[in-house]
């Protein structure tokens, strides 16, 4: 199937941009259905707001000791991991998955 470039107009800055057949073909092979909304730059502000709006607190694994951020609070009363330790322990707690026949 082939793509041709479209121009869309953003919904947050009313700018007009393309839509080239790259990022059409990209957004088909990921199944993903609708046309972009905003620009790249609005696009990449929102992107932006959204991951600077969360607050980071900073921790000492409790496995390993290495500092790692966490997007909670911690509390005394539990361990914190970074993603690494976390992994590990989260495979060792889950029970195993028994499959009736």
């Amino acid at each position: 199937m082939g793509f041709e470039d479209v121009t869309l107009r953003c919904r947050d800055c009313s700018a007009d941009f393309v839509w080239t057949a790259g990022e059409q073909s990209f957004f088909q092979e990921k199944g993903l259905l609708n046309q972009p909304q905003r620009c790249p730059q609005c696009r990449s502000a929102k992107r932006l707001q959204r991951q600077g709006s969360r607050r980071m607190y900073d921790v000492i694994c409790a496995e390993c000791g290495t500092t790692t951020q966490v997007p909670f609070e911690p509390r005394e009363s539990r361990p914190v991991y970074c993603n690494d330790c976390f992994s590990k322990v989260r495979l060792q707690v889950q029970p195993a998955v028994q499959i009736r026949g």
